[in-house]
């Protein structure tokens, strides 16, 4: 009876969100504020004994959801900038241009937008960024609007788990004490082992849209490791910050460079072409450099930070830390937040495109006014959550699922696509399913860890068959309203990925 109880917040945001087709924002704060009651009426949340127990517990949770959200909400902000100052200068046509223009075959540059792009843009931006821009480059390429749309949700998948800069990671950290090199590595294995399955995806239908119907394979396994062996690195070495980002980055530079070396001995007499009509490859590369300015600096920054040890102890002394006497409690490092590395890589973009403050504002503006509903949405999952975790209810959650034992790895994947799907965010599915996995693995005698990992992991699938990033998406391409046969394409692929993601899981942990 207990476990029926604590999981029907999970149930009920369930119903909201897919039977009543509700916003993440209006269900969670529906559920949030039925979790609050139902943990002082049914789990004794203050005590019982204490008349002032129950409004202080609420308060605390309360608090920690705000502040968690805060912290999560600094690095959207500033993430989104860019992308906005980018649309506003030109910077993301003239990056688009130079992808066009590295080789004659339209399926090397169909990868480069279905695969590199959108891995490039999750890692930067993140939040639905890459699909809803990938989809409309691959129509104007070519590509009919459901493959498009399709492809771009495979394509950036594998780069979720560490989108915006490891949000959804900084998301885990909030809630359990692992470091984030520990949850990078944990979550980078199950992409290492299985991302190529979403890479296959990509390339079978760039095949599909291509005049002779043959997949780029070759190009394929190039990518693949060009984009998988930094990611991996990056991932193992330096944190959760930097694997998609620095992974796609270093990727398609070697991708063009090799894309630029091989259009040059097939077909020379384009490179003369080029010069007459761009000038000269000089001014060129000057301005996709400028262009890339914001996304250059934001790695320079990070590695500067994770990477020298004496400047990295000097920065990590500045704590913003707060606790309560009834337990609850927040802290984060703001000189190493993700956050300040954003923010300053807006200015750097802001000057290298010689943006004028009309252009910074305007870009300040619109990046604010989408914050609003994921505010919202963020508070009520971070609510749930943490209401959950404080009477009791997931630790109890836990204890039913524990029965599964060693089986559990199993479905710990599908638990945070699940996630993911709901409430149209893997932040917001770590938020609401990283405590539930901890309990879960503690309970069952499992190592923590690796499915810590699967939960990311498990996130960043769900966003493939995400209703939110679906109906986005198709908004972009002109296909409002045919959300379905878009699903009908992923739905398989998540399938298949999750379950052997599962596979994955019970290996690791045993």
């Amino acid at each position: 009876m207990d476990a029926a109880l604590a999981a029907s917040p999970v149930l009920l945001v369930l119903v909201l969100m897919i039977g009543l087709g509700w916003s993440a924002a209006r269900a969670g704060a529906v559920t949030g504020v039925f979790t609050l009651f139902l943990a002082v009426g049914a789990f004794d949340f203050g005590g019982a004994d204490d008349p002032f127990g129950a409004p202080t517990g609420v308060l605390g949770v309360l608090a920690e959801a705000a502040f968690i959200t805060a912290t999560v909400v600094a690095i959207i902000g500033p993430a989104l900038g860019i992308h906005h100052l980018q649309e506003q200068t030109g910077a993301t046509d003239r990056l688009r241009s130079a992808l066009a223009r590295l080789h004659p075959d339209p399926r090397v540059g169909a990868l480069l937008i279905a695969w590199f792009f959108c891995l490039f843009m999750e890692g930067a931006a993140g939040f639905g960024t890459p699909v809803a821009l990938a989809a409309p480059f691959l129509v104007a390429a070519g590509f009919q609007p459901v493959t498009a749309v399709a492809a771009a949700l495979v394509g950036h998948a594998a780069g979720v788990s560490f989108g915006a800069v490891g949000t959804p990671v900084v998301a885990q950290l909030a809630i359990v004490d692992v470091s984030g090199l520990d949850i990078a590595r944990a979550t980078a294995t199950y992409h290492l082992f299985l991302g190529w399955i979403l890479l296959a995806v990509v390339l079978v239908l760039i095949g599909r849209s291509s005049p002779d119907r043959a997949a780029p394979w070759r190009w394929g396994i190039l990518a693949g490791i060009l984009f998988f062996l930094p990611f991996g690195l990056i991932a193992f070495l330096v944190g959760p910050e930097l694997p998609t980002l620095g992974g796609a980055l270093v990727g398609v530079v070697v991708f063009a460079l090799v894309a630029i070396w091989h259009r040059r001995s097939i077909l020379p007499e384009l490179v003369d072409t080029d010069l007459d009509h761009s000038g000269s490859e000089g001014s060129d590369e000057v301005r996709v450099l400028s262009a890339a300015a914001p996304y250059l600096v934001l790695v320079g920054l990070v590695l500067v930070t994770r990477l020298v040890t004496p400047l990295r102890d000097l920065l990590e002394r500045v704590e913003i830390e707060w606790r309560t006497d009834a337990g609850f409690t927040g802290a984060v490092l703001p000189l190493v937040h993700p956050a300040l590395l954003l923010t300053a890589a807006f200015g750097a973009g802001a000057v290298a495109q010689r943006a004028s403050l009309t252009v910074v504002r305007e870009a300040f503006w619109m990046a604010t006014r989408r914050l609003g509903p994921v505010v919202v949405a963020l508070v009520a999952m971070v609510t749930i959550a943490r209401a959950m975790s404080h009477a009791g209810m997931t630790v109890e959650l836990a204890d039913a699922a524990a029965t599964t034992g060693a089986a559990w790895p199993l479905l710990a994947p599908a638990v945070g696509a699940l996630g993911t799907f709901v409430t149209g965010s893997a932040t917001a599915s770590n938020v609401l399913f990283t405590e539930l996995q901890e309990s879960t693995a503690e309970a069952a005698d499992l190592p923590v860890t690796p499915l810590l990992g699967a939960q990311g992991f498990g996130a960043a699938v769900g966003n493939i068959i995400c209703p939110h990033n679906i109906v986005a998406a198709v908004a972009t391409v002109g296909l409002t309203g045919q959300e379905g046969p878009v699903l009908r394409r992923t739905l398989p692929t998540a399938a298949v990925y999750v379950a052997l993601g599962g596979a994955v899981a019970l290996v690791l942990t045993r």
